[in-house]
């Protein structure tokens, strides 16, 4: 619906244009850390830790941004729901980043260790998380709340994945002492993927409340919980 003020119009589309490139940096982080894990390149994961500063400079703007249009404009009803839950989108896209980030600080040790199959498992389990993070985005896009939904439903699959890799890691590491080393990275790896779909889901949530004004639920989809399930970066 547009409003009499064409510049309230404005304010939104460029927060949602905020929201989109947040999202496409959150995608390029996200990917390249998993390339330089794949091809065991530490200068790709150098890049990658640089390059989320600009992830942290977007989500300070747009915050501004928003907290300025609040006290301007006085929204309500609908409206309001969209700028709230840019903040909060906002913020769950900058924890992504920071995972992200996370999996390049590990690739950097990795590169230089002891190769290991286990390391395509992560990729694949990567590259699931990587699409659910693209349609998600995709649907806030597009205010499509059936495919939030579909993916709100379906993080249990990346859970599954991750705790198919914790039980073979930890195997791994108690039938050869000398891959405890890169079995540690790999866990906190697979742990900060499994981490980055949970924060895919919220967005899926917030799209949901942006369309319903209601909460999606509490009962989402997970799978069971591993050794790591309390540990974090």
């Amino acid at each position: 619906m547009a409003h009499i003020v064409s510049s309230f119009d404005e304010d939104l589309v460029q927060v949602q244009a905020k929201i989109s490139e947040m999202g496409g940096l959150c995608e390029e982080l996200l990917s390249k850390s998993l390339e330089s894990v794949q091809i065991r390149d530490a200068k790709l994961a150098r890049g990658v830790i640089e390059r989320d500063k600009a992830l942290d400079a977007l989500e300070s703007a747009l915050e501004e941004q928003v907290v300025r249009i609040i006290a301007l404009r006085q929204p309500m009803a609908a409206d309001l729901r969209v700028l709230i839950s840019a903040l909060k989108i906002a913020t769950t896209l900058e924890r992504i980043g920071d995972l992200a980030k996370n999996i390049a600080k590990r690739a950097i040790p990795l590169s230089s260790a002891r190769q290991v199959k286990l390391t395509t498992s992560i990729v694949r389990m990567g590259r699931a998380t990587l699409t659910q993070l693209s349609d998600v985005l995709n649907a806030h896009a597009s205010r499509d709340v059936d495919v939030a939904i579909q993916i709100w439903n379906q993080d249990y699959e990346i859970d599954e994945m991750y705790n198919a890799i914790f039980r073979e890691v930890v195997t791994y590491m108690v039938e050869d002492s000398r891959l405890i080393g890169v079995g540690a990275h790999l866990l906190f790896l697979a742990k900060n993927l499994e981490r980055i779909g949970d924060h895919t889901t919220h967005v899926s949530e917030m799209i949901y409340y942006i369309s319903t004004g209601a909460k999606l639920g509490d009962d989402r989809p997970k799978g069971e919980p591993t050794g790591l399930d309390f540990i974090r970066e």
